[in-house]
Parts: structure tokens; C-alpha cells; sequence
């Protein structure tokens, strides 16, 4: 079976706060690891009512106490948004709490519209073209492989796994150039999947770190008793991406049975785009959507997100997809 890996946002409720988010994803966290998904990824987003995952490595300080054994990591840190020595001191430090378990995603989008910039004081569009460089002093703060002036404690010698994330050819074809692996964001963004895997692998280069391409696709998946009932819980998430798409973000709603039959043409076709990496329905259905998406993408792993309004249903929904693929 193809490892299972879970992707979480961090997502605030209406009727809900900060508190309730962050107490439910270590309680998804801890369901995760009793299934036995291999890793949980927590993405970074700013600026978002209804994602409360900004702080991401305060957040996996948070996820790891509440688990023992299962990968914890960002899906994925922006590093334009930050600088490479400080991310190597935060998962220095995770790893010196979680020895063994740290994953560190690397993703090149400042996760917020361009007001951040203003925020952060930072010029984000600059600091995006020092990307592929600050990858790679990243590492070697981390590694030590190469003699800087500077030495992270904690951070160097951290046994930290790095991955590159992307949803373009870009990360691509930088993670192939690094020797890394790499996710792509399918779940959300997924026109160039296919071009960009197989950009990886055909211009993979060997490192020390990986000696073979490795590669990581996301689905959006929840899983009911019935195709019907998953529809439902999935329609919450269904109105987050309408309104964010809108520029009117919010906290995730409540399901709203037959949502998009109520929805204008422009609205539906969107969703029924990013859908192709989709699967939304009974155990069979998933096992079945399952089954295609990985047939066609050969991914070596598999990440499932999928926000539910109700927390107990996305608990279930893991439980579901692991015992329908096994």
C-alpha cells in the first residue's frame, strides 16, 4: 500500500476560535498516528480568518507533544518569509524536542496576498528570486556540509528531512537539481502535475541526502459511510474555496446540503477543476479515486487534506481512507 501521509490547515470554525483549532489538530494529529499515516503536515498561511497555522513551528511544538511516533512537519514553511538561519534554529529545536520525526517542506509562495510584504518588511518578490540560494545555505546550516561563519545551535546537525514543495515546474526542477524530495500541490493547484513530475524525475540528480527521486502527490479526501454523507461534510470545504477564490475568505462554514447546485456556472467549473485530484465519497469510492490517481502519477506517497466542519467527521475520514486502502 502506498504510504498515507495527512496535510492539515489549522482550520478555524465559524462559531469557533484559535483555541478550538489548535486543540483539534493535535487531537487529528493523535487519530492520525493510531491509523497509521506516516506523516502530519501542517501548512503556513497568514493573514486567513479561518487558519489559524501561521506560526507553523509553534504549531508542530504543539502537534508533536500531542503525538509520539508519527513525522511531523510544514507543508510547507514560504522561506521567502522568513530567513534561512532563523527556520534552521526553529527545526533545530524541533528536532532536539522530536528526534528522529522533523520533516521541513520548503515552498516559494508567501502563503497571503502581497499586503505581507508590508507586514513582514519585507520585500517578497526579491526575496523569491534568492529562493534556490536560500534553500541551500538552509541546508548547510543544518548539515554543516559546508563551512559557514556562522553555526545554528540548535540547528546544525539536525537530523531534519527536507522536501521542496511546488505546483509548478519551477520547484520541480529545482528540487531535482538539489537531489530532494519533492510534493506538489495537486490538491489545490493541479494543472501542471503531470508535466512537473515528470520534469523531477527525468532531470534528478543523486545526492547525499537522496540517492533516487522521491516524489509526494495531495488529494483532497473525505471519506463517510456513503458517497451522499461525504458530499455533505465536503461542502464546507467546497464554500471555503468559493470565497476565497471571491476574495472573501472566511472561517470554515457549516455543510450546506446540494451546495453546488446553487452555485453560478463560473463557480462550479472551478471546483470541478481543482476536483481532479479529488476523492469524495464512501470507502469504495476513495480506494477507487484512490486507485487512479496514484496509477497515474506513480507518486511514492500520498498526502490527504480535506477540512470537515465538524472535527469528529475528519477523524473518521482517516480512519476510513486508511482501512479502505488496506
Amino acid at each position: 500500500m502506498i504510504p498515507l501521509s495527512v496535510l492539515d490547515l489549522v482550520p478555524i470554525r465559524e462559531g469557533g476560535e484559535v483555541a478550538d483549532a489548535l486543540a483539534e489538530a493535535g487531537a487529528l494529529a493523535a487519530a492520525a498516528e493510531r491509523a497509521g499515516y506516516k506523516r502530519f503536515w501542517v501548512a503556513e498561511h497568514h493573514a486567513t480568518p479561518g487558519i489559524g497555522g501561521g506560526a507553523t513551528s509553534v504549531v508542530l511544538a504543539h502537534i508533536g507533544h500531542a503525538t509520539s511516533t508519527i513525522r511531523i512537519g510544514s507543508g510547507g514553511i514560504m522561506l521567502p518569509n522568513h530567513n534561512p538561519f532563523v527556520i534552521a534554529e526553529q527545526f533545530g529545536t524541533l528536532d532536539g524536542l522530536f528526534p528522529g520525526r522533523i520533516d521541513l517542506g520548503l515552498g516559494r509562495a508567501p502563503g497571503a496576498a502581497p499586503i505581507l510584504g508590508q507586514a513582514l518588511r519585507k520585500n517578497l518578490h526579491q526575496a523569491a528570486e534568492y529562493f534556490p540560494q536560500d534553500v541551500v545555505e538552509l541546508r548547510a546550516l543544518l548539515t554543516g556540509d559546508v563551512d559557514l561563519p556562522i553555526v545554528a545551535t540548535p540547528g546544525r546537525g539536525a537530523k531534519v528531512e527536507m522536501w521542496m514543495l511546488g505546483s509548478s515546474l519551477f520547484g520541480a526542477q529545482l528540487a531535482a537539481r538539489l537531489g530532494m524530495p519533492y510534493a506538489f500541490a495537486s490538491h489545490f493547484a493541479p494543472d501542471h502535475l503531470d508535466a512537473a513530475l515528470a520534469a523531477y524525475r527525468s532531470q534528478f540528480r543523486p545526492s547525499p541526502y537522496l540517492a533516487q527521486p522521491h516524489t509526494m502527490a495531495a488529494m483532497t479526501v473525505i471519506a463517510a459511510e456513503t458517497d451522499e454523507e461525504a458530499e455533505l461534510l465536503a461542502s464546507s470545504q467546497d464554500q471555503s474555496f468559493v470565497r476565497l477564490r471571491s476574495g472573501d475568505p472566511g472561517k470554515l462554514p457549516p455543510p450546506v446540503p446540494g451546495y453546488r447546485d446553487t452555485l453560478p456556472e463560473s463557480a462550479r467549473a472551478m471546483l470541478e477543476h481543482i476536483g481532479q485530484a479529488r476523492a469524495v465519497g464512501s470507502p469504495d469510492t476513495v480506494r477507487e479515486r484512490i486507485g487512479r490517481f496514484v496509477e497515474r502519477t506513480r507518486a511514492d506517497e500520498l498526502i490527504v487534506s480535506g477540512a470537515t466542519f465538524d472535527p469528529a467527521a475528519r477523524r473518521h475520514s482517516l480512519e476510513l481512507t486508511m482501512t479502505a486502502l488496506t
